[in-house]
């Protein structure tokens, strides 16, 4: 903020917004539900964007307090809007900010239409001057978020199966937006919760609101300390989750995604498609083949799981990065949602999320994954972008099954092991993740991803 995330550059950006939009529906009244996070200056920024559309004669539903993306996505659909625009950057550290645009399906939007924002930015950027005017008020609704978000969830979970259980849940808001959704609905439905940072602190207790392992430190302790039998964690914007089991240890993104297909698939008789983007877990492909359900692999990007969704090609999807795609629910990523089916999971099934991977583990063997992060010079650019070109027949000593591209290089050897090497599309970086049966195998594939940067 201050830098590239500037008022004139959010006004630019909302214009060319608002020109896709009277484009794409031409004769059309148009409607954008404009949302934000609890971030410094998040509610400034989605005033003015209220402002330039409205002079647009676009009608806008403007959040009357901050709230998590997917509330949004819901009244994007409740009102039959044509877009959403969401200020947020997520799990990132606080001295950040983003835009989100989400289209009239409530998604994620695809890359055709974000390149085409994008063309309309580069255009206006050219000869774009902004005059001070006033809001036109009668183009601009405030709407609660909260009360429409939370009745949805009510029929998405057994409640009343986490209450007759009698689990203890702990919850860490964050400083975001989940405070008075995600405790709120736990407390109306009379399950006893313990939480903290349930208030707004636009620097996020000095950390990245993310909820990694070493950010959720307070929460570990206090599951502990209170003897809770989960601890659920969201960040920011609510849209990702992080899960402490009962002894208080962070449990992995990967495991609790394939704990959960299973629940849905074994325990509640689900059967469709699954899909995972390419960074993901195998367990899904073995689950997927336990019950002959088609797998779907995608790219790295939630949108890419929402068209999936959207086309009812799925009962369920998943990302590394703490992200889900749900049938019946919503085409956008819920870390709230995300984290109240783990709790009816441990309440359905009687045992801890330790005993459910544990369980995982005997039924589809153990897995073990990696992601490091490797610093992005022009000379591995250079090499990642040969390797993606000519694909080695062995790697790590062993045959390479086959190379997938649609996201980097993904090599793919006996036993689901894997390697995939990508370009981070926010920093300049190269992911290297991998996943094998074994720690040594682990150490051979990372190392010979190194090796072939180097």
């Amino acid at each position: 903020m201050g830098e590239e995330f500037t008022f004139q550059n959010v006004r630019i950006v909302v214009q060319s917004i608002a020109n896709f939009l009277k484009r794409k529906f031409p004769g059309q009244d148009i409607s954008v539900v404009v949302n934000y996070d609890t971030r410094f200056l998040s509610e400034r920024y989605a005033s003015e964007a209220a402002k330039i559309l409205s002079h647009n004669k676009i009608h806008v539903f403007l959040a009357e307090r901050d709230a998590p993306s997917q509330a949004q996505a819901f009244q994007i659909i409740k009102r039959k809007a044509q877009g959403g625009i969401n200020f947020t950057a997520s799990f990132n550290p606080p001295e950040y900010n983003g835009l989100k645009y989400n289209t009239d399906k409530g998604a994620p939007a695809l890359p055709a239409e974000t390149d085409a924002i994008e063309a309309e930015v580069r255009s206006l950027q050219k000869a774009y001057s902004f005059l001070p005017c006033y809001p036109k008020t009668e183009f601009i609704e405030k709407i609660d978020l909260q009360k429409d978000y939370l009745a949805f969830l009510q029929d998405k979970i057994d409640f009343d199966l986490i209450r007759r259980s009698g689990i203890r849940v702990g919850v860490d808001l964050l400083y975001g937006t989940s405070r008075e959704y995600l405790d709120e609905i736990l407390e109306e439905n009379q399950v006893p919760v313990e939480e903290i940072h349930g208030f707004i602190d636009p620097y996020f207790g000095g950390i990245a609101p993310s909820c990694t392992e070493e950010n959720l430190e307070e929460l570990k302790q206090l599951v502990r300390e209170k003897k809770c039998d989960l601890g659920i964690a969201t960040d920011a914007d609510g849209d990702r989750f992080g899960i402490v089991d009962h002894k208080g240890n962070v449990v992995i993104q990967n495991l609790v995604l394939s704990v959960l297909l299973n629940y849905v698939v074994a325990n509640k008789g689900w059967r469709g498609g699954v899909a995972r983007s390419v960074a993901t877990t195998h367990f899904f492909d073995r689950i997927a083949r336990k019950y002959g359900l088609p797998l779907y692999k995608t790219p790295v990007g939630f949108k890419f799981l929402a068209d999936l969704f959207l086309k009812g090609q799925i009962i369920f999807g998943g990302e590394e990065s703490a992200s889900i795609a749900v049938k019946n629910h919503l085409p956008e990523k819920d870390g709230i949602f995300a984290g109240l089916l783990v709790a009816e999971m441990v309440a359905a099934t009687g045992k801890s999320l330790a005993v459910l991977i544990e369980d995982l583990f005997k039924e589809y063997g153990e897995r073990i994954g990696i992601q490091k992060n490797i610093p992005l010079v022009p000379e591995r650019r250079k090499k990642l972008k040969k390797l993606i070109e000519h694909a080695p027949s062995r790697l790590a000593g062993r045959p390479v099954l086959n190379m997938e591209t649609i996201d980097g290089a993904k090599f793919n050897f006996s036993d689901d092991d894997w390697l995939l090497l990508r370009f981070s599309g926010t920093e300049p970086l190269i992911r290297c993740y991998a996943e094998a049966g074994s720690k040594k195998e682990l150490r051979n594939l990372v190392r010979a991803a190194l090796e072939k940067l180097s």
